[in-house]
């Protein structure tokens, strides 16, 4: 789908207020995670690696549960660990389904906000009621003059108990239904264009191609000036514009659904899109299985983008 990274660049990128009854914006900045500590003692969750970042300094207080404990294995990266998994990596930091919960990442770039979006994804799939991501990161956060500490961190265990909802999960039955005419659906791929039209494919895809019947928003397109994504009413504005606020239902997709996490979340959290769904095992799981794929030829890639440039 055409993409406007232009319209998106002016688009303000204010937040709405952190605090409402109790329940946490999506989004946080820096200050507003700030606030939320002093007044609602939120359990924050650092997904960076141990020793690549997180020890070298973390908000104070933050427990570590690396990206990786919420992914599958390497080959098949966005297969979702089983329900006896995620318990145990969520008691373990202490997780409760009402505790407000704030994700924090690096913040390096566009693409590592994909790692706090499907973590977040998971944990609200997982019945976390109360969440939210630090928007920038731990970037935004010390380029705000906040602090960092090495202090050690020892999570204080939960009796959480993990039930996965199917609520925002789109399986490979659901892409087949779709596909195959039995249901309908937006298959939105959130690769760039090279992975969409097979000119690129993730090493562990069986092959190049993209979901039959996809139209692609790079993940990218949420983005303005930097890692921090776009706010709630920047999001609406542009969901509006693509055309993606008319869909029944919404699946989003890319290799291993990372790239698709953002998309889920720029349009589920942030634009308020009802019945939008994850494929998490995306583009590998897909054409790891045999099932059908498609290549978009140049020629009538650009005639399509012809054609909807004209609306």
């Amino acid at each position: 789908m055409k993409q406007s990274l232009a319209a998106a660049a002016v688009l303000s990128l204010s937040l709405s207020p952190a605090i409402a009854q109790d329940s946490l914006s999506p989004l946080l900045t820096p200050a507003e995670l700030t606030e939320v500590q002093g007044e609602q003692n939120p359990l924050i969750i650092d997904i960076r690696a141990a020793e690549e970042g997180y020890a070298d300094g973390h908000i104070e207080g933050a427990v570590n549960a690396p990206y990786g404990l919420f992914r599958g294995p390497s080959d098949n990266p966005g297969q979702v660990p089983s329900e006896d998994e995620l318990t145990e990596v969520l008691s373990g930091i202490g997780v409760t389904a009402d505790r407000p919960t704030v994700v924090v990442y690096q913040g390096e770039d566009v693409t590592d906000f994909g790692a706090a979006a499907r973590v977040y994804w998971t944990l609200k799939s997982s019945g976390v009621e109360n969440l939210s991501i630090l928007n920038g990161g731990v970037n935004a956060w010390t380029e705000a003059g906040n602090d960092l500490s090495e202090s050690e961190v020892t999570p204080s265990e939960s009796d959480f108990e993990v039930s996965f909802s199917d609520q925002w999960l789109a399986t490979a039955e659901d892409v087949r239904a779709v596909v195959d005419g039995d249901d309908e659906a937006l298959l939105l791929d959130a690769r760039p264009e090279s992975f969409w039209n097979g000119e690129q494919s993730h090493p562990a895809a069986a092959k190049p191609g993209t979901l039959p019947q996809s139209e692609y928003f790079e993940h990218a397109g949420w983005f303005s000036g930097g890692p921090a994504i776009v706010d709630a009413e920047a999001a609406r504005e542009l969901a509006q514009e693509q055309g993606f606020t008319d869909a029944d239902q919404l699946i989003s997709f890319c290799n291993t659904g990372h790239w698709a996490a953002t998309n889920w979340f720029a349009l589920s959290e942030l634009a308020g899109v009802e019945n939008v769904k994850l494929y998490p095992e995306s583009m590998v799981g897909w054409s790891n299985e045999g099932y059908q794929m498609a290549n978009v030829p140049g020629p009538i890639r650009n005639l399509w983008n012809q054609i909807k440039s004209t609306f």
